[in-house]
């Protein structure tokens, strides 16, 4: 082995490290933030939303006490005092949270914020109840003050509970849907507690009453709508039986009576008698519901925690496994490198540029290893790109997906320049357009590439994957040697006794010795690669042994075209009764699909490019008849 060589290997096996590390670390990364969110959300619901949920129930307590005895009761006739012991051990518990530091929350900092605004709010309300007591703010005053501090209360369920989009979260917002329905009903309590108290009920109040039950109501039918489970039919039970029913009826006699005679009939123990069971009973109702979705979520939870030790217990085991095992090869190669170099046999023909003895098989087999990661990031990469995420983490996926897939493309190449055969295979035959389009997705740039629209052929499975690379190689050097506005043009034809693939390209050409130079490499490619870039060698070397022929010809706008004959028993002949394809043009570069199909029955990994208007007769795909969809200006932002 040449110390350019050695080289060379180092240098790949430490740039497969370090996309291994940043495939695993970003993998890690997804999964954490996905056990991490519903560590939170559990967190939240045991330190924070409970405490909230008694301190919003004290504070409707209080409230309507507040109000009634503002409408002319006095303190002593109703138990304010008793309201204000129980909101005030609410609130104790919300400063204890706030005061403390649970590295369970360490990322709902928005939340604790929320929390610390509602305990300043807390702390003003002796204003409000000192007001009260002194007879200084009338009835509208001092309920207002109470809404504002309960509205701050509901503030504090903001999207951080449901940051993981699960089941539990979308069953926690319906259930706090519910809650601030439940409030709506509580409001309207106490403004009809406080008329009866008065027994006086205002062109103004009654208008409030109107507008309260009409949106208690409306909100109430769309949260049970959305409760998990049995809760739907749990409020529509409730609702139609005897827990409203004296409810509605007092609603409908309050909001249609006339003005002057609203309250008549009506006393307070009536309207507790109805008011008492509807609020326990929607009260009952998300106690329970909450209490259902956590339990339902228990075993998704313990899913998803097992997955998060996979991919980050076991993902660092083989990541540090690996490494250890390519750190070693790396230290074989270096020592290789700094020794006297000795004469060595040239090698045969048949194993161009591979090592001979234990360093070739060593080559190999940590190559092949390296393939089968490979394999396994992709499928990775691919589960990952199927679920939804948002658009920039999708496009970060989309580009260590394309990643993955050229350095898929080198580890292959090493192996074939190593006399072996890569373990990725077809059996069976493999649309031409497939082929071409697995070749274009492993090559930076893709966007600049265009095929032709007609390929009614087929590649023989056992040359699949050497064909794939071929053109590979010969579509990134078309897209090196021509300037960034132009576009390399791939189509397809029929040609005695065989099938040529062209790819052509719009740059400056090659001079006459050059081209000379470049034929006389493919057709009889030297022992040992030559200096410089290895893509034409590479062709040489994979063109030999699948039997294909590769030639160099000026194109007819300038620049280069490079001709794949493939032998027509590589080829089987199509069927010409068949009609030609009518289906839409692909949509634009969708992620690609991967797979090793040791089966023989998958398709070829692909990146689909919008192609142009129809091309020629059927059968044959000219090299000038392809053009782009957008201006050219446009190509060099894709």
């Amino acid at each position: 082995m040449t110390p350019g060589e050695i080289r060379l290997i180092r240098t790949r096996l430490v740039v497969l490290a370090a996309v291994l590390v940043t495939l695993w670390s970003y993998a890690a990364y997804l999964t954490s933030q996905d056990a991490l969110d519903l560590v939170r959300v559990r967190a939240l619901a045991d330190t924070l939303g409970q405490p909230i949920d008694r301190l919003i129930l004290s504070l409707q307590a209080e409230r309507r006490a507040s109000a009634e005895a503002l409408a002319g009761a006095g303190p002593t006739a109703t138990p304010v005092g008793g309201t204000r012991e129980v909101t005030d051990r609410a609130a104790a518990e919300l400063r204890r949270f706030s005061a403390g530091r649970d590295i369970r929350l360490l990322s709902a900092g928005e939340v604790r914020d929320r929390a610390d605004e509602l305990v300043r709010r807390l702390d003003g309300l002796s204003t409000i109840r000192s007001q009260v007591d002194a007879g200084q703010l009338d009835q509208a005053e001092a309920v207002d003050g109470y809404d504002q501090v309960v509205d701050v209360a509901f503030r504090v369920y903001g999207p951080e509970w449901g940051a993981y989009e699960s089941t539990l979260a979308a069953d926690s917002r319906a259930v706090i849907a519910l809650a601030r329905a439940r409030e709506l009903l509580a409001r309207e309590d106490t403004l009809v507690s406080a008329a009866l108290t008065a027994q006086r009920l205002g062109l103004d109040d009654r208008r409030r009453l109107t507008e309260l039950v009409d949106n208690q109501r409306f909100a109430r039918t769309e949260a049970a709508a959305g409760l998990p489970a049995d809760g739907p039919a749990e409020h529509r039970r409730i609702a139609s039986g005897p827990e409203f029913a004296g409810l509605l009826a007092l609603e409908d006699r309050l909001v249609r009576a006339d003005t002057a005679n609203a309250l008549t009939g009506t006393t307070l123990a009536d309207w507790r008698a109805a008011a008492d069971p509807a609020l326990g009973a929607l009260q009952t109702l998300v106690t329970s519901t909450a209490r259902s979705s956590v339990e339902r979520a228990t075993p998704g939870a313990a899913a998803l925690v097992a997955r998060t030790g996979a991919v980050v217990g076991l993902g660092l085991i083989v990541v540090l496994v690996l490494l250890v095992s390519w750190a070693s090869t790396i230290r074989r190669l270096t020592d290789q490198l700094i020794r006297p170099v000795v004469d060595a046999p040239v090698p045969t023909p048949d194993v161009v540029a591979a090592p001979d003895g234990p360093d070739r098989e060593l080559f190999l087999r940590v190559t092949r290893r390296n393939q089968v990661l490979l394999r396994a990031q992709l499928d990775l990469l691919d589960g990952m790109q199927r679920r939804e995420r948002p658009a920039e983490e999708s496009s970060e996926l989309f580009q260590l997906d394309h990643l993955t897939t050229r350095v898929r493309r080198n580890v292959e190449k090493l192996i074939a320049l190593a006399g072996a055969r890569p373990a990725r295979r077809w059996r069976r035959a493999v649309p031409m357009l497939d082929v071409v389009r697995g070749a274009v997705a492993e090559v930076p740039d893709y966007q600049r590439v265009l095929i032709g629209p007609h390929w009614p052929w087929s590649l023989a499975g056992s040359a699949v994957t050497d064909v794939v690379h071929l053109l590979a190689e010969l579509i990134e050097n078309a897209l090196a040697f021509s300037p960034a506005e132009t576009t390399v043009r791939v189509s397809g034809e029929h040609r005695p006794p065989g099938y040529a693939i062209l790819v052509v390209d719009d740059g400056p050409g090659l001079d006459a010795a050059t081209l000379a130079d470049a034929s006389h490499l493919l057709t009889s490619p030297p022992a040992n690669p030559p200096p410089g870039p290895s893509g034409l060698y590479t062709v040489a070397v994979l063109a030999h042994r699948c039997g294909a022929h590769v030639s160099l010809q000026p194109s007819r706008r300038g620049g280069t075209a490079a001709v794949v004959l493939l032998p027509a028993h590589l080829v089987p002949a199509p069927d010409t009764g068949r009609r030609p394809s009518t289906a839409p043009p692909p949509t634009p570069y969708p992620p690609a699909h991967h797979g090793t199909d040791p089966s023989g029955d998958g398709a070829l990994p692909t990146r689909v490019r919008q192609i142009g208007p129809p091309g020629p007769e059927h059968g044959r795909a000219g090299l000038d008849t392809v053009e782009m969809p957008v201006a050219r200006t446009a190509r060099r932002h894709p």
